[in-house]
C-alpha cells in the first residue's frame, strides 16, 4: 500500500490524482495533549497496576552500606553530596545510554539517572538520604509527557518506597533536595552538577573525589565476587567471538562483526561491555585503542581482542588475548607473542602484598627492552633504554602495562600518585597486567617481517594475603595453549 495515496478517513487506497480529503481540524496548531481535559481524563483511567520490583544484585545494598561507613570515617564532620549523573547528549534530542557514576554506585548500589545521595554528619557517623526522581504514573501529566520518567515511555518503574525497602535507606523524591538541611558548605563530588552546587551552595571537593578513589582500591568480598562474575562471562565471550572468526573472514563481515558479537554477549550476560571493545586484525592490532573496527579479519594475521563484560552491578573485567585467526601463529607472530608472554609472566610475578605498585611495570619493561635489544631494534644498550632519560623501547610499547580494576576499567583514577603508583600493593587490590608489542605497518625501524604485528596479553589479578590469583586463568597465555584453545573454538581441534 502506498501511504501517500491512502484515504486517512476510510483506510482505502485513494485513486491516483484524486483530491485529498482533509479533516475539519486541518491547519490548526498541533495540539498540546496536557492542555486537553478530554485527553488527560481519558488517559488517566483504566490502567492495571504493574509490579516493578527493584532490580538489585544480591548483596549490593549491604555492600553499599559498608562503603558509606568507610567514607563516613574519613569525613566525620562534613555533609557529603554525590550524584548519579545524567546521560550526555548524543545528538539533537537523543542521549547516550545512561551509566551511573561509579562513586555513586559504590555508595548506594543504585543506578537511577538524576539521583543524589546526601550524607549528614551525626554522632557516630552519618545519616544518609537518597533523592530519586519518582516515576510518573497514570493520572500524572508526566505519565505521557516525560520521556525520561513517564511510565508510558519507559515502562513500569520502582517507586520511592520500593527503593527505600530494597536499599534499606531513607529515600525521598528529588524535588525535596532543594530544601536539604545543612547543605550549605557541604562537600560535593565531581559527579554533582554545577546547577545543584549553585542551588544548594555546595563546595566542589577534590579531597572527596580522592578519598573515594583511594577507598575503592581495596575490594571487599562482595566486590571480588562481582569481578569474578565479570571475568567468567568475559572468558565465555572470548569463546563466542573466536567461534565467529571463520564467518567474519568468509562472509567479509570483518572486525565489526566480532566486536558486535562480544557486545551482544556482554549485554546478554551483564550490563554491557565495560569499555569500547577492541578488535584489531593484522595492521590494526598495533593501534592501541582500535575501536573503529572497520577493517577485514585477515585469515593469516594475528587478531588482538581486548574485551570486558560489565556486570549488572557495573563491575567490569578487562582481558586481552592475541590469537592466530588461522589457528596457528606464523614464526614472526609467535616470536612477538613469546616475548610478550615472558614480560607478562615477569610482571605478574611481582604482584603480591608489600611490593611497590610499579615493580610489575619495571619487571615487564626490562624483559621487553632486553628482547628488543637482542633483535637489534634498540639504538642504545638495555641500561640506557631503561633509564629515565632513555625509554627508547617504549616506541613499541608507549602505553602503560597495567592498572587498578573495579567499577571503572581504569579504576581509582582520582587517586594521587603517592596513593596509586607510589604505594605498596595490598591484599584485596584487583588489577591488570598487560604488556604488549606494537609494530606498526608503517614503522621503518621495525624489520619488514614484523611490521603489522601487534600482541598484547592482559590478565586480571587479585592480590591475596600471600601472593596473587589470576582471575582470568580460564584463557591460556602461552602460544601453544592459545593455538590449541583457538582451534577448539574454530572446531579444528
Amino acid at each position: 500500500m502506498n501511504a501517500a495515496n491512502t484515504d486517512m478517513a476510510t483506510g482505502a487506497d485513494a485513486p491516483t490524482g484524486a483530491a485529498s480529503v482533509r479533516p475539519p481540524y486541518a491547519g490548526t496548531r498541533y495540539p498540546k495533549l496536557a492542555t486537553i481535559p478530554a485527553f488527560t481524563d481519558f488517559i488517566a483511567k483504566g490502567w492495571q497496576d504493574v509490579d516493578a520490583p527493584v532490580a538489585l544484585t544480591e548483596g549490593a545494598a549491604a555492600a553499599a552500606a559498608a562503603h558509606r561507613a568507610r567514607l563516613s570515617a574519613r569525613f566525620a564532620t562534613s555533609t557529603i553530596v554525590v550524584s548519579s549523573g545524567v546521560a550526555p547528549v548524543r545528538n539533537d534530542d537523543c542521549n547516550y545510554g545512561f551509566r551511573a557514576n561509579s562513586d555513586f554506585v559504590w555508595l548506594t548500589g543504585c543506578q537511577v539517572e538524576g539521583a543524589t545521595l546526601v550524607m549528614h554528619p551525626v554522632p557516630g557517623g552519618h545519616d544518609a538520604t537518597l533523592y530519586l526522581p519518582a516515576p510518573f504514573r497514570p493520572g500524572e501529566a508526566g505519565f505521557f509527557s516525560d520521556a525520561n520518567h513517564g511510565e508510558l515511555w519507559v515502562g513500569a518503574s520502582p517507586g520511592i518506597g520500593q527503593w527505600a525497602e530494597a536499599l534499606q535507606l531513607e529515600v525521598r523524591a528529588t524535588p525535596e533536595l532543594t530544601v536539604v538541611r545543612g547543605a550549605r558548605g557541604a562537600l560535593a563530588s565531581a559527579s554533582v552538577s554545577a546547577s545543584t552546587i549553585e542551588a544548594l551552595s555546595l563546595l566542589r571537593s577534590p579531597d572527596l573525589d580522592r578519598e573515594l578513589s583511594n577507598l575503592r582500591m581495596v575490594k571487599d568480598e562482595w566486590e571480588i565476587a562481582q569481578l569474578r562474575r565479570a571475568v567468567y562471562d568475559t572468558v565465555s565471550g572470548f569463546a563466542a567471538v573466536v567461534s565467529e572468526v571463520p564467518r567474519a573472514i568468509e562472509d567479509g563481515l570483518g572486525e565489526r562483526w566480532l566486536q558486535g558479537t562480544f557486545d551482544r554477549h556482554a549485554r546478554t550476560f551483564g550490563n554491557g561491555p565495560g569499555y569500547s571493545t577492541i578488535v584489531g586484525s593484522g595492521p590494526h592490532a598495533p593501534i592501541l585503542h582500535w575501536v573503529r573496527c572497520d577493517g577485514p579479519v585477515l585469515p593469516d594475521a594475528a587478531l588482538l581482542l581486548d574485551m570486558g563484560v560489565e556486570t549488572n552491578s557495573l563491575y567490569t573485567a578487562d582481558v586481552t588475548r592475541t590469537i592466530p585467526a588461522s589457528g596457528t601463529f606464523s614464526a614472526e607472530q609467535r616470536a612477538a607473542h613469546d616475548l610478550v608472554e615472558k614480560a607478562h609472566r615477569a610482571g605478574m610475578a611481582q604482584i603480591r602484598p608489600g611490593v611497590p605498585y610499579l615493580d610489575f611495570h619495571f619487571a615487564a619493561m626490562e624483559v621487553i627492552a632486553q628482547g628488543l635489544h637482542d633483535w637489534g631494534m634498540l639504538p642504545v644498550s638495555v641500561d640506557e633504554a631503561l633509564s629515565p632519560e632513555g625509554q627508547q623501547h617504549r616506541r613499541y610499547l608507549a602505553c602503560g602495562v597495567g592498572h587498578h580494576l573495579g567499577l571503572d576499567v581504569h579504576d581509582c583514577s582520582h587517586s594521587p600518585y603517592e596513593e596509586y603508583m607510589g604505594a605498596d600493593l595490598e591484599a584485596g587490590v584487583v588489577m591488570t597486567v598487560e604488556p604488549g608489542l606494537y609494530f606498526h605497518a608503517n614503522d621503518e625501524t621495525v624489520p619488514p617481517e614484523l611490521r603489522g604485528i601487534g600482541v598484547r596479553l592482559e590478565d586480571d589479578l587479585l592480590v591475596t594475603d600471600d601472593g596473587h590469583e589470576v582471575l582470568s586463568d580460564g584463557l591460556p597465555i602461552d602460544a601453544d595453549g592459545v593455538e590449541r584453545w583457538t582451534r577448539e573454538q574454530l572446531g579444528r581441534a
